[in-house]
């Protein structure tokens, strides 16, 4: 029994679509005798799944050997791979939770008939895509294409909203370096977003040559019609670089800012400090010129001796003191 339910959990959807519409739902040994002609395509979508249930899809659309070992290890950075009339694209996927991003893949199997999607790890449903695909029919007759478009544009969509949370973030961080009211955890977190920006990074970036290879030159199953669509795609990966690389240099500067700022601090503490210790030597040495306990010293023995040496180191304390006060020191 749960050898039956696992291929149930791995397979997310399957459906068959022609014309726009979805024609029927239909499953992976149905799909096997679907005939694929005349514009009908299968969009098949599994979660996770075994080598076993790989090995019956890549049987039943003749997938590439390297592609289903990528798919099923996982760990690829996002690239592209044309297998003769087919395609093999992997994205990579992101999810905020608890304040860090962690990261999934979706690997994208497209031919002539067929639309394979797995996906491993942190990432969100693609039953939102199929929703949005269905809704717009007149693009969805394109084909095969518009649904790689469809997952691409979901994938790069959903790194906007961490990079808001993290502009948000990143404004109260910077915010309380200036005020001077930065703690240690919030110097740690700074440290701490810029990984977290770094990672995005890394599994955005490699996407824009994907782009730019499926708008320059002529790859199989991607029709020149659809060049626009994949241009926005880059356009939207380029934005998010952009914001992910001001954001890592506000960081940079908030972190140069509080070490300066730190810096001054510590410079006043250690005026002042050096201030008041040439005040106390005052006291200090005539304390010592008079604790030495000479058997000729006169003064000593008059009556106005001590408020005299008194008034000399009040006078001098008082002095120092209006120097430093006027030169900021104190």
């Amino acid at each position: 029994m749960a050898a039956e339910e696992a291929p149930a959990r791995q397979v997310i959807g399957c459906a068959a679509y022609q014309g726009g519409r979805r024609i029927a739902e239909v499953d992976l040994d149905q799909a096997e005798q679907l005939d694929t002609h005349g514009g009908r395509f299968v969009w098949l979508g599994l979660y996770e799944p075994d080598e076993p249930l790989l090995r019956k899809v890549q049987q039943r659309f003749g997938l590439h050997d390297l592609a289903i070992e990528d798919a099923h290890n996982a760990h690829q950075r996002p690239k592209m791979e044309i297998y003769g009339e087919s395609l093999f694209i992997v994205l990579r996927t992101a999810r905020l939770d608890e304040g860090k991003v962690v990261c999934g893949e979706t690997h994208v199997f497209a031919g002539k008939g067929y639309v394979v999607t797995v996906r491993h790890g942190a990432s969100h449903s693609y039953s939102e895509v199929r929703a949005r695909c269905e809704s717009a029919p007149r693009m969805l007759a394109k084909g095969e294409d518009f649904v790689v478009y469809s997952i691409m544009d979901f994938v790069v969509d959903n790194f906007f909203p961490i990079v808001d949370a993290f502009e948000g973030e990143v404004e109260r961080l910077d915010a309380a370096v200036f005020a001077q009211t930065a703690s240690q955890h919030d110097i740690e977190r700074i440290y701490e977003v810029r990984h977290e920006l770094s990672v995005m990074r890394r599994a955005l970036a490699p996407l824009q040559d994907v782009c730019s290879r499926i708008i320059r030159f002529d790859v199989p199953m991607i029709d020149r019609e659809m060049g626009p669509y994949f241009r926005d795609v880059q356009d939207h990966v380029i934005r998010i670089l952009e914001d992910i690389d001001n954001l890592r240099e506000l960081l940079a500067s908030a972190l140069e800012a509080y070490l300066l700022l730190a810096s001054i601090q510590q410079g006043n503490v250690m005026k002042k400090l050096a201030g008041w210790a040439a005040i106390l030597a005052v006291p200090t040495a005539i304390a010592g010129i008079y604790g030495m306990n000479f058997e000729n010293m006169p003064e000593l023995k008059e009556p106005w001796a001590y408020p005299a040496v008194l008034a000399v180191i009040v006078g001098l304390c008082g002095f120092l003191y209006l120097r430093f006060r006027r030169s900021g020191w104190l």
